[in-house]
């Protein structure tokens, strides 16, 4: 899909909720909403934004379309990598049945019924965020000794597999190392994840940089079928999984401007909230930033 045509279906105001649907509504994630559809999994992104694993009040406008779409043109990207979750055909049939309409198809996405894996899949490029604050004190990233002397976003020499755990709603996730990571999931799964993760960052971080992006660190979710076959799943090196940076003002020693959310979290803050519920309401004018933001990233890979 293009980005003019995606770009000119957002809403106006913020979609935080989705009602009225003919389906049993089966869980309530801080963006997704997923709904049973017997067979298979309707997965709705909402506008809802969370900070420091806090919902806000306030959405920002169109990003669960922006996502949902972003997530689709990586999905097919990276299909010769790694199958994935998603079922297009039947999308289609379901958007004609129930006369879904054109704001909830670009923000739904039809799913496998998959068993998530209880980590979550974080590739490094670069030091950054919560691994560069774990460098500071320790001098390593999930138990991974770096070299002394690195600077904050500093470019590593070849990229790091820092998974975490998968906490609860409300909750924080928290790193693992390679040992914790196997003892949760097994040996070779983890091995398979770890794998595969890394080759999806690196084929990210390629195609990021044609579009003038770098792709600093990313989150990965994997599901598996009855048969222990694994799948991409949830979404994929998205602004709300993944930090992007603009490619010509990036420059180490500082935390670079980003495509993601960091301008939210960098007002949080600048205001000295707690982190805590409840969070504070948004200005109009971060909300608007940030959604600029998102729109910037996804018109770059579409063009």
């Amino acid at each position: 899909m293009k980005f003019a045509e995606i770009a000119a279906a957002l809403p106006k105001t913020a979609v935080t909720s989705i009602d009225g649907l003919p389906f049993p509504r089966i869980a309530s994630g801080k963006v997704r909403e997923i709904f049973d559809l017997g067979d298979a999994l309707l997965l709705v992104a909402t506008d809802r934004l969370s900070a420091f694993d806090v919902i806000l009040p306030d959405g920002i406008p169109g990003k669960g379309a922006i996502l949902t779409q972003m997530s689709n043109w990586w999905f097919a990207q990276t299909s010769g990598l790694i199958q994935n979750h998603l079922l297009p055909d039947q999308a289609g049939l379901l958007a004609n049945k129930y006369k879904l309409s054109r704001d909830l198809q670009l923000r739904s996405m039809v799913v496998r019924k998959l068993k998530p894996l209880t980590i979550e899949c974080v590739a490094r490029g670069y030091l950054i965020g919560s691994g560069w604050s774990s460098y500071q004190k320790t001098g390593e990233v999930c138990g991974i000794k770096l070299p002394a002397g690195l600077r904050q976003a500093d470019r590593l020499a070849q990229p790091i597999f820092t998974p975490t755990t998968k906490a609860p709603k409300g909750q924080h996730d928290e790193p693992i190392n390679d040992a914790q990571g196997a003892a949760t999931i097994g040996a070779a799964l983890y091995d398979q994840v770890k794998a595969i993760s890394l080759k999806l960052y690196q084929f990210g971080h390629d195609r990021a940089k044609q579009a003038g992006m770098i792709l600093a660190d990313t989150k990965f979710e994997f599901g598996t079928d009855a048969a222990g076959n694994l799948f991409l799943i949830d979404e994929v090196l998205t602004p709300d999984s993944s930090r992007y940076w603009p490619a010509d003002s990036y420059a180490p020693n500082q935390s670079p401007p980003s495509y993601d959310k960091q301008f939210v979290r960098d007002h949080l803050l600048a205001i000295k909230w707690n982190q805590s519920p409840p969070a504070p309401r948004l200005p109009a004018d971060v909300i608007a930033r940030t959604q600029e933001k998102y729109l910037a990233a996804l018109k770059n890979l579409l063009g």
